[in-house]
């Protein structure tokens, strides 16, 4: 039987631990970013970090850590404590299409990694270089790829493995056509790529090419969700250019190592969400081609969950491999 002095014990025991919890944050905390400054995904932390600052009395420090598709930063923070003051702003490569690639990842992106909240969401962007591409639509675009002999085009992404890069394998796979890889450090080199001719076709996450988009220096095509987007009405998606079914989402979200305290994301989440119903932030997604979405921990482990198995079928069809 247990006696009350054992109880009394294991109370003792346990406080420490949960006073500790309870006092999250103490110190400041470090966002760990797996991409290069510039992008959508820093954008995102930059614009809600400010906010969580005010709110719970510590800095957020965001820390880029780019390279291998966001794996860098990612295993950066899956080697760090579990005690909340590390966390991820993982995205749909970093978070998803790295679990169709790597065979040697030493984390489980679905196991080892606590979901928080997807924080912002919306549709990549096909964009062309106008000079390189005289074309109105999709449909004159793969002619005019087709016309061409065989890898007479570079594409860009931000790396192999990124959002970028899988989003133009499934073009290919699809339209038909044949393009070569030009991976780049970062959205604002692979715009500029675009801008240059040097990579003059590009799918991409809105957030990163719309400012690109709106100097006039590419030309949007299409969009990749299913229907089309409502702050874009007059741009039709993929999905109803030729390639009935495409569809690639843009997301990030914040995770934290496994192990992270509950007490953690219990005193994340509703202050995310709360944030991402201010004006000021929805405006500022929504100029740069997003839509805040703020969500619930269970919803951020669907998407993780369904992303894996989308990219491991693209990945696997076009045999694409990083190590």
């Amino acid at each position: 039987m247990t006696t009350r002095r054992a109880l009394l014990a294991a109370g003792l025991a346990a406080a420490p631990s949960v006073a500790r919890a309870q006092a999250w944050p103490a110190r400041p905390v470090r966002v760990v970013e797996p991409a290069a400054p510039g992008g959508g995904n820093d954008i995102t932390i930059r614009l809600f970090a400010p906010h969580l600052e005010r709110a719970l009395g510590q800095a957020f420090v965001v820390e880029n850590r780019p390279g291998a598709g966001g794996r860098i930063g990612v295993e950066n923070v899956f080697r760090a404590p579990p005690d909340g003051y590390t966390l991820l702003m993982g995205n749909a490569g970093s978070n998803g299409i790295n679990a169709a690639i790597y065979r040697d990842l030493p984390y489980n992106l679905e196991t080892d990694f606590v979901p928080i909240s997807m924080l912002v969401t919306g549709p990549n962007a096909l964009v062309v270089n106008p000079r390189v591409f005289p074309v109105n639509s999709v449909r004159e675009l793969i002619a005019a790829i087709k016309a061409r002999p065989a890898n007479a085009f570079n594409y860009g992404s931000g790396g192999v493995g990124s959002s970028a890069h899988l989003s133009a394998e499934l073009f290919k796979q699809m339209a038909g056509v044949q393009m070569e890889h030009i991976p780049y450090r970062g959205a604002p080199e692979f715009g500029q790529a675009v801008v240059t001719g040097d990579a003059p076709f590009l799918i991409a996450n809105l957030v990163n090419i719309m400012p690109f988009i709106s100097r006039g220096e590419v030309k949007l095509l299409a969009v990749t969700s299913l229907e089309r987007w409502p702050d874009l009405p007059e741009v039709p998606t993929l999905n109803e250019s030729g390639l009935p079914g495409f569809e690639t989402i843009a997301w990030n979200g914040l995770f934290g190592p496994r192990g992270l305290p509950q007490a953690v994301v219990d005193r994340l989440v509703p202050e995310l969400q709360r944030i991402g119903r201010m004006p000021e932030v929805t405006e500022r997604v929504k100029l740069i081609g997003g839509q805040v979405v703020a969500s619930t921990p269970e919803m951020l482990a669907a998407r993780v969950r369904s992303d894996i198995a989308k990219w491991r079928e693209v990945a696997r069809a076009a045999n694409i491999r990083a190590e």
